[in-house]
């Protein structure tokens, strides 16, 4: 197969703003939603809103003489910053570091005494971080049966710890912080010169540096002014549509050939979407035109600050709709005259560099939206509409789905339940890839339920790709028919060579770091797993009795629930996975185990193995070995990473044909329990 030119690793200061912008971007966006929450109540109930309602926005006493709390104050005070906080602490390490994250956020926010965005970013990756080192110190070493008690307490104290930090060390120096930041923007506003940063804040847009300015200093500031005054120009710096719009206008009447032809649908995505990052390719392939978009946003800042009009929250994404959602009740003028205005100037700049250009851009688009795309690190979700679907049917009909710019460094196998099948899958191409030289790329698995749009390649059965891609839609997809000898794994591995084919990527150790868990999984080292009794003597059945595939499972299951393993709705749920996707892994092997919805039904974790010399029809293939799989805490997957070795190996599945002793298959499998 062939695969796509890959961009090589970057390590510029470009990309580490560009990181680190991602990722305060990513703690950001998925709360925008109860940012706009929070500006529509604002908007309507506070007491200069369109329906003032002071038990609901905060102001007046109620027939008690007591003050109104509302809801505009609790809100920007408590609900943002936590909610800020615990997802920044869950990208580091899942639902444990964001709770972990929100308590030492609270410390922020009761030590500031007002609204702690800043404090918020910097406590919740923190408190993740920091309780993934602590659980690491004791990973494989806490006794069966007192893992949550652990657990529980060592997040409590943890903390506990960090709320203190927060409040006595924290929040002093945040809140400088936010005062100095705000000074600053003020000096500028009162000495007319806040249109001047227009000259950063349009190029690092296009550089995709703009998350890291907008997200890291421009919302937080610009919430707490709003709270203060009830709307802030700061949310209109970065956003306004008008500067992009300018330039896609001018293309459409004055480019040529595929920019003329394409400007038109990606103004719309553009002013309606609100998707800026499809106008970069415009400016990136004639760079002067970034004097128009300066222009635009100097025109649109100046309108605002001479009009004195804001918006009361962030427009995200920047939308034209967005915007006018979030345009404070006496701004609608001065909003819409500064996105007109920086429309008008940005188009008039832009067309006179058009009109004076002997290279009006008619052959560079596709050119330039690759560049685009190898700034970003990834396929751009809206690049069709710049340079047509070709590329991405060529994808699609290879399974991948998109086409990668970046080297290839985290993998994730995913199925239902991310304990069984993708287990060992990962295992199995984790072995190919060490063997091909690449031993620091990072193969996980996960359940499908806990996907984020953060992996690189993701490989799935054919049967569950079309519920793994709209969570993964900017990797590659591999589609396998079985997890133990898909042909496929030899593609990926030639996509790995090719894409860090110029040298190791000094991304590497940052990439692995940065990799969310969600649910993903590593094998764990044997010493993790041993005196575990993840297999015993007695869950070996050298010749099964069962003649089909269900009464198959049940054996297996039974087997599980002899050893007070799993419930009988576990075994249940076995079948139901079977019906769902087959768990047949190709080498005469099926690992039955249950869904994802099922592993509260586990009691701990085991494994049984039952054998039928003659073979059992599994859905038209032949199986003769049937592994049952419950797994907690991935004390499993050891286990299931010694029979992934074992069942790519052709001699030692002959050895456990012939093998006429338990003895001899669990020596096969490694004295795990040991």
């Amino acid at each position: 197969m062939a695969t796509e030119t890959v961009a090589k690793p970057r390590t510029s200061l470009r990309v580490g703003v560009q990181k680190f912008g991602t990722f305060l971007s990513g703690m950001i966006m998925p709360n925008i939603g109860a940012f706009i929450a929070w500006g529509l109540i604002t908007a309507l109930f506070i007491e200069k809103g369109y329906l003032p309602v002071p038990q609901l926005g905060g102001f007046g006493t109620n027939a008690e003489g007591v003050a109104n709390v509302g809801l505009v104050g609790p809100m920007i005070t408590y609900l943002l910053p936590l909610l800020i906080a615990y997802t920044g602490g869950k990208m580091v390490y899942d639902v444990r570091g964001g709770v972990v994250g929100a308590i030492g956020t609270m410390g922020v926010i009761v030590g500031a005494g007002i609204p702690m965005f800043i404090g918020a970013m910097i406590m919740g990756p923190l408190g993740g971080w920091t309780i993934k080192q602590l659980d690491r110190l004791w990973d494989g070493k806490i006794r069966p049966g007192f893992e949550m008690l652990v657990n529980n307490f060592s997040a409590g104290i943890w903390g506990a710890a960090l709320a203190l930090l927060g409040f006595y060390g924290i929040s002093p120096l945040v809140a400088g912080f936010s005062k100095g930041a705000g000074n600053v923007v003020q000096f500028l506003v009162d000495n007319g010169l806040l249109p001047l940063t227009s000259i950063f804040i349009e190029p690092a847009k296009v550089l995709f540096l703009n998350n890291a300015i907008n997200h890291g200093v421009l919302t937080p500031l610009g919430v707490q002014q709003s709270l203060e005054q009830g709307k802030s120009i700061l949310f209109l710096l970065e956003a306004n549509p008008g500067p992009g719009l300018g330039i896609l206008l001018a293309y459409m009447f004055f480019g040529r050939g595929a920019a003329k032809a394409s400007a038109p649908g990606a103004a719309i995505i553009h002013f309606l979407g609100g998707i800026h990052e499809i106008y970069f390719p415009y400016v990136l392939m004639k760079p002067i035109l970034i004097l128009a978009a300066i222009g635009g946003g100097m025109t649109g800042i100046a309108t605002l600050a001479l009009t004195n009009s804001g918006l009361v929250a962030p427009a995200a994404p920047g939308s034209i709709i967005a915007v006018i959602a979030q345009t404070s009740r006496d701004s609608y003028v001065g909003v819409i005259l500064a996105v007109v205005l920086a429309t008008t100037v940005s188009f008039l700049i832009a067309s006179l560099i058009l009109r004076t250009s002997k290279n009006k851009g008619e052959d560079d688009l596709t050119e330039a939206t690759s560049r685009m795309e190898a700034m970003k690190g990834k396929k751009s979700s809206v690049s069709s509409a710049l340079t047509g679907e070709g590329a991405g049917d060529r994808a699609a009909a290879r399974g991948e789905g998109t086409v990668l710019t970046r080297p290839v460094q985290n993998i994730v196998f995913a199925c239902d339940a991310g304990m069984g099948s993708s287990a060992m899958g990962a295992s199995v191409l984790r072995n190919k890839i060490k063997a091909a030289g690449f031993p620091d790329v990072k193969v996980t698995n996960s359940a499908i339920a806990n996907l984020s749009d953060s992996y690189d390649v993701v490989v799935t059965h054919e049967d569950l790709t079309e519920r793994a891609q709209p969570r993964t839609a900017s990797a590659v997809h591999y589609s396998v028919d079985n997890f133990m000898n898909s042909p496929r794994y030899d593609e990926i591995v030639e996509l790995v060579r090719a894409s860090n084919s110029e040298g190791a990527p000094a991304e590497t150790t940052e990439t692995a770091a940065a990799a969310p868990t969600h649910g993903a999984h590593t094998a764990e080292p044997a010493a993790a797993v041993e005196g575990k009794a993840v297999l015993l003597r007695e869950s070996v059945v050298l010749n099964g009795t069962s003649r089909d595939r269900d009464s198959a499972i049940d054996e297996a299951g039974q087997l599980l629930l002899d050893r007070g393993a799993v419930d009988m709705s576990y075994v249940h749920a076995m079948h139901e996975r079977e019906e769902s996707v087959s768990t047949y892994m190709g080498s005469f092997l099926a690992i039955p185990h249950g869904t994802n919805a099922a592993k509260e039904h586990i009691n701990h974790s085991a494994v049984s193995i039952v054998r039928y010399p003659e073979g059992i029809d599994w859905g038209g293939k032949q199986v003769k070995f049937v592994v049952g799989v419950a797994g907690i805490n991935n004390e499993h997957l050891h286990i299931l990473s010694s029979i992934a070795k074992i069942f790519t190996n052709k001699a030692q599945v002959a050895q456990l044909e012939q093998a006429t002793t338990v003895d001899e298959v669990l020596e096969l499998f490694g004295k795990v329990n040991a």
